[in-house]
């Protein structure tokens, strides 16, 4: 049995205004234009989440399998059928813990790996990781993660100034884990040669990260000229000032520009107190900061609410569309899966009105409830 959704059809090359995607099974087969279609509404690719610590009052960072479940699920109702779930630095038993958890989670597809963020993090540019678990990076432990989660564990950010971090990234590298560079003081020079090791994605790019200056250009300038690294954007205007959002935009191009949500547990919740990695968070005007000292902790972001922030900042839409959805899945090395409607592909999708807000998802053919 073949699905026909209809409407203005977003693809990886362009838009197709009388347009139709052909679903059969789980998969698309086939994109294309359909000149009796008069439905208006938006088909974008489904949203690639790759940095997100929680959402809908559940969290990813404590390994607790239930939680893991409804944070994913509300990130779902909100267009994101690829997610993965982000820890924040933690003791070394709670991340060999999360992994084994979330195993199961990832095999049955709910969540598309694991994603440690930390805790081989600059104690500088910290943030919002507890500065208590920050340690320089442990090839030892990084192997037991890797042989623990066969194949769950997707993406490891960590800075390269820390003793250890090139030999971490070659080994992550060589499992075939994203090694991610954020959270760093590391000058251009260091960020060059973890780049040359195998780092392949910049970590919520200038958060966390030594400022741009003249003499000293320091990691952004480095992440934003390397041609294979994809650079994580929050556009949430909390995170980045739209100026900057659409000047790395510009600098790296949709191609190697990805929108996260860096979104923690309090992402679709009202405001008030809640906790990141041990650490108290207060929400007001959904902006999350740590409760003493104010550091952003995490985002309210979603990521439709992204793709509309991006698109108000001028960001073309079919450019958007690649930054929330087709670069954060080759990023992660799922571009030959998801990511984009184009045939053979899995059949994720969002319907989106005209102030694209979210209609309906669609996830593997079959509609979301």
């Amino acid at each position: 049995m073949t699905l026909r959704v209809n409407g203005k059809v977003v693809t990886p090359t362009g838009v197709i205004r009388q347009g139709c995607v052909e679903i059969a099974g789980d998969r698309i087969r086939a994109v294309a234009e359909y000149p009796s279609v008069r439905d208006g509404h938006w088909i974008v690719p489904g949203f690639v989440d790759m940095h997100t610590h929680g959402g809908g009052g559940h969290t990813f960072t404590t390994g607790d399998v239930d939680s893991a479940r409804e944070a994913a699920a509300f990130h779902l109702r909100h267009g994101t059928t690829t997610v993965l779930a982000s820890l924040v630095s933690s003791p070394f038993a709670l991340m060999r813990d999360a992994t084994t958890a979330y195993r199961p989670l990832v095999s049955s597809g709910v969540l598309a790996g694991i994603h440690f963020e930390g805790p081989y993090l600059s104690a500088d540019r910290c943030g919002a990781q507890n500065p208590e678990f920050l340690r320089d990076p442990s090839t030892e432990e990084l192997a037991q993660l890797i042989e623990a989660g066969a194949g769950a564990v997707r993406m490891v950010t960590l800075a390269p100034e820390r003793d250890g971090a090139l030999d971490a990234i070659k080994l992550l590298v060589s499992h075939h884990v994203v090694a991610a560079i954020g959270h760093t003081d590391a000058t251009w020079e260091q960020t060059r040669a973890a780049v040359a090791a195998g780092a392949s994605v910049g970590t919520h790019l200038f958060n966390g990260m030594r400022p741009m200056h003249h003499r000293e250009p320091g990691p952004v300038v480095a992440l934003l000229e390397a041609p294979n690294v994809v650079c994580e954007l929050v556009a949430d205007g909390v995170h980045l000032h739209d100026g900057m959002l659409g000047f790395a935009t510009s600098a790296a191009g949709p191609e190697r520009a990805a929108l996260v949500t860096d979104a923690m547990a309090a992402a679709g919740m009202p405001d008030g107190a809640y906790e990141l990695g041990g650490q108290a968070v207060t929400v007001a005007d959904g902006v999350a900061r740590l409760t003493e000292g104010g550091a952003i902790a995490g985002s309210t972001l979603t990521m439709d609410a992204a793709l509309r922030h991006a698109v108000a900042a001028g960001i073309a839409l079919p450019d958007a569309c690649r930054m929330v959805a087709t670069t954060p899945a080759r990023a992660i090395g799922l571009g030959a899966q998801v990511g984009a409607l184009q045939a053979g592909l899995r059949a994720d999708l969002v319907v989106l009105d005209d102030d694209l807000n979210v209609v309906r998802v669609m996830r593997a053919g079959s509609w979301v409830e």
